[in-house]
């Protein structure tokens, strides 16, 4: 959006922004949206945040607002808990549309912060967050096995030809 909230720069919107998100996988659907507002009442992230507006990003996106959406955080405050999806009356598939969208964010090379945090703690401890016991326990009782609770950095994996 522009200094004033609401106003579009028509100079600025990408007329085959809808149509490259239509093409992958995920996106298909995009154009059966009637802007009913089912996937914003029902989400759970809007009930917190009221940034995260399903129907909004879907606007955007049809109206070709690239830059704003691919460059916007509120595109990876998405749950993925399909809420949305199961409720659309059209199918629209929006999860699947906030993953492309993230995707192609990500190609443009606007890597958001949280992706960076967790690259950055997979390189160092080789996973997202430390195990407690609570989380071996549960893991027993599914007939797992128990994982290390100490953080340590993950072995390095070698390439072939390299000795090891």
């Amino acid at each position: 959006m522009s200094e004033r909230e609401g106003v579009v720069d028509v100079a600025k919107l990408d007329r085959d922004f809808a149509d490259e998100v239509m093409k992958r996988r995920g996106g298909e659907e995009l154009r059966k949206c009637f802007a009913c507002g089912t996937c914003t009442a029902g989400c759970p992230i809007r009930e917190v945040d009221n940034r995260y507006n399903p129907r909004r990003i879907i606007r955007m996106v049809l109206l070709g607002m690239k830059d704003e959406v691919l460059t916007s955080d509120f595109v990876y405050l998405c749950a993925n808990c399909y809420t949305c999806q199961e409720r659309c009356p059209q199918g629209v598939r929006i999860s699947e549309i906030m993953r492309v969208l993230k995707n192609m964010a990500v190609e443009q090379g606007y890597v958001h912060p949280s992706f960076k945090m967790q690259i950055e703690a997979l390189k160092k401890y080789g996973r997202l967050y430390e195990i407690e016991e609570f989380d071996n326990k549960r893991r027993e009782r599914a007939g797992l096995p128990r994982l290390d609770t100490d953080l340590k950095p993950p072995r390095q994996i070698l390439s072939e030809g390299d000795e090891g």
